[in-house]
């Protein structure tokens, strides 16, 4: 004998008998969350890739070249000019690529009594090979207050470690800014209090004569 069809809420016999309903039916069941907007800050569910935000900062690493900063392994800088946040200091003498063990020795000439400073490759933000001409982020008094350069023993542990730590205090989150793509530090550009170089301006909008209008009021005479 066939088993009786139990009637749904709307009294009606169900055409699945092996159907379970929830109680009260499924019009009591509780809404479904909506998509996120545009813009929402709520969490995602689910497997979402991971986002990765470009050109953000970095920790201070001293002894290696900041990514992109445009020199790898076996770059030829020397007799570069060193540019700091405020001021030419020297030309490079010597420099080093290894990974892990990367620094350069500056020739100052006459600006602190022909001494030379050893710069960890940490303290390079970027490096215009076509002028000849490698930035830090660092002023020129911070260098000139650093551990004083010893050709005898620049390359030993003590002194790196030593070298290493001063340049580390210098930052004061113990984070450095990205690389500049292309292009040099404008020489108007003053350092911050942290002693980082603040960003190029952008150029002046003009006005758009293709069709669009003017980008900007006043471009355009009333």
């Amino acid at each position: 004998m066939d088993r009786p069809v139990a009637p749904n809420m709307f009294g009606t016999p169900s055409p699945d008998p092996e159907r379970i309903d929830p109680p009260g039916g499924y019009a009591h069941m509780p809404p479904a969350a909506p998509d996120p907007v545009e813009g929402s800050t709520a969490p995602m569910t689910g497997d979402v890739p991971p986002m990765s935000t470009p050109n953000t900062m970095q920790r201070f690493d001293p002894w290696n070249y900041r990514e992109n900063a445009g020199l790898g392994d076996g770059g030829d800088v020397i007799g570069y000019r060193v540019e700091t946040t405020d001021g030419h200091i020297g030309k490079i003498d010597e420099a080093s690529t290894t990974v892990g063990d990367s620094y350069l020795v500056v020739d100052t000439g006459p600006w602190i009594f022909g001494k030379k400073v050893l710069l960890p490759a940490g303290t390079v933000h970027h490096i215009d090979h076509q002028e000849k001409r490698l930035y830090v982020d660092r002023t020129k008094q911070q260098i000139k207050d650093s551990p004083e350069f010893d050709p005898e023993s620049f390359r030993g542990e003590a002194y790196r470690d030593k070298i290493g730590g001063y340049y580390s205090d210098t930052y004061p989150m113990g984070e450095v800014a990205p690389p500049t793509p292309a292009g040099t530090v404008p020489p108007a550009a003053a350092p911050t209090p942290g002693g980082m170089v603040p960003p190029a301006a952008a150029p002046p909008l003009r006005a758009d004569t293709e069709g669009s209008g003017p980008e900007r009021e006043g471009d355009f005479p009333r």
